[in-house]
């Protein structure tokens, strides 16, 4: 699995560069869109076409090759193998096989899009594309709501108004940034709650060009004051108030200091009676 670039044809490593033009044969989702960025590089190599249409047929044809020997190298239109094209199954029957798979890492849209965005990337779910109907695009939203963690999609630039409306609605006020034709000339990140960059984009033509969004996490509730003293009073009087608010904070989320603070008062204020 060889990644490949997702606009600049310099975005491509030196190891998928030797992969590429010491393979066998190149197995590609489009081979027209793959043979340009071949000749870009000056590499030639035999072009298979593997796609959601002919996959079922090709399948057998490509693992007997690799059954034979043969390195094959599977690459995307763009960017890295797996992540939203019909590779999944032929991979997964591969090592099914016995046969060895081996991962050539590069360029990826959903983790361009996630750096760039300026929102949190210690947690994410990259969750491809919604539904194209509002309805089921909604309820997928809904199951997606309570995810602790940036979201990460892609859209078709007709439905990115559509898309951004139920999102503000269903996810909440939440900041998010639109990532359109990223590594290209008129690479573009706008960023904004998604309620005001649904109305941007509502009032404009469609953009052009490849679009990721990403979500940032849903905004965490305000710890409940009344449950923390609550619960430091139930701890107190068999800890010490430091260990006291550790636990109390661990089961909040509430932040340490705060908690620990909070702890002194209620210890003078037990003391002092």
């Amino acid at each position: 699995m060889t990644a490949t670039p997702i606009g600049n044809a310099q975005d491509i490593t030196l190891r998928a560069l030797f992969v590429l033009s010491h393979c066998d044969a190149i197995v590609a989702e489009d081979t027209r869109v793959s043979a340009k960025l071949l000749a870009i590089h000056g590499i030639s190599r035999k072009l298979l076409s593997y796609n959601d249409h002919n996959a079922r047929e090709m399948r057998p044809r490509l693992l007997q090759r690799l059954g034979e020997g043969a390195r094959l190298a599977l690459i995307s239109d763009a960017g890295t193998p797996l992540v939203s094209d019909p590779g999944m199954k032929l991979v997964k029957a591969a090592r099914e096989a016995g046969i060895a798979v081996y991962p050539v890492p590069g360029a990826s849209a959903a983790l361009a899009a996630l750096t760039a965005a300026g929102l949190p990337t210690d947690r994410f779910l990259f969750a491809g594309f919604l539904p194209p109907k509002s309805g089921e695009r909604r309820t997928a939203l809904g199951e997606l709501k309570t995810v602790r963690g940036s979201l990460v999609f892609f859209e078709s630039p007709q439905r990115l108004a559509g898309s951004l409306a139920d999102m503000a609605d269903v996810l909440g006020p939440r900041e998010a940034a639109v990532a359109r034709e990223l590594t290209k000339l008129h690479e573009e990140v706008r960023t904004g709650t998604l309620l005001a960059l649904a109305a941007e984009y509502a009032g404009a033509d469609p953009p052009k060009g490849e679009i990721t969004i990403v979500v940032a996490p849903p905004l965490a509730a305000a710890p409940d004051a009344a449950m923390i003293d609550s619960l430091l009073r139930q701890a107190l009087p068999f800890m010490p108030v430091k260990a006291a608010a550790n636990l109390v904070a661990e089961a909040t989320g509430a932040p340490r200091r705060e908690v620990y603070e909070r702890a002194l008062v209620i210890k003078d204020e037990a003391g002092a009676r």
